[in-house]
């Protein structure tokens, strides 16, 4: 049994055969197809959404609900005003009690960051 080969490797060369050259299109179609395509492109700048801050825990904790309320009751500007207070009293007060204890500047900070994310646990920052 004789098989033959062909210079590629298979049987029958690639089983479906080229036919014309790579330069016969017409120049009228290259033309058409480079005027089809624009030369210029131009891209608007992309559209971002503004970052918006919120709470991870908000609507969780044992006080979130009374913390949304009062916020919908007294207004946003206003209980934001009303909550700034606050923590800057509650900061006095974590300063008061370091100096009392006489731990340093670095141990108070520690305190304020705890009542922060005491403060975030149980739905005071909701």
């Amino acid at each position: 049994m004789v098989v033959s080969i062909s210079a590629t490797g298979f049987k029958s060369g690639l089983g479906t055969p080229f036919y014309g050259s790579w330069g016969s299109s017409s120049s009228s179609d290259s033309d058409s197809l480079v005027n089809s395509v624009p030369s210029q492109v131009r891209v608007g700048k992309p559209v971002r959404s503004k970052p918006v801050m919120k709470n991870v825990n908000e609507g969780k904790g044992l006080f979130a609900p009374l913390v949304v309320l009062t916020r919908q009751i007294i207004g946003k500007k206003r209980f934001n005003q009303l909550r700034g207070k606050a923590i800057a009293l509650h900061s006095q007060v974590i300063t008061e009690f370091c100096k009392s204890i006489g731990a340093d500047a670095k141990q108070r900070q520690g305190l304020i960051r705890l009542a922060k994310k005491n403060g975030e646990r149980l739905g005071f920052l909701a």
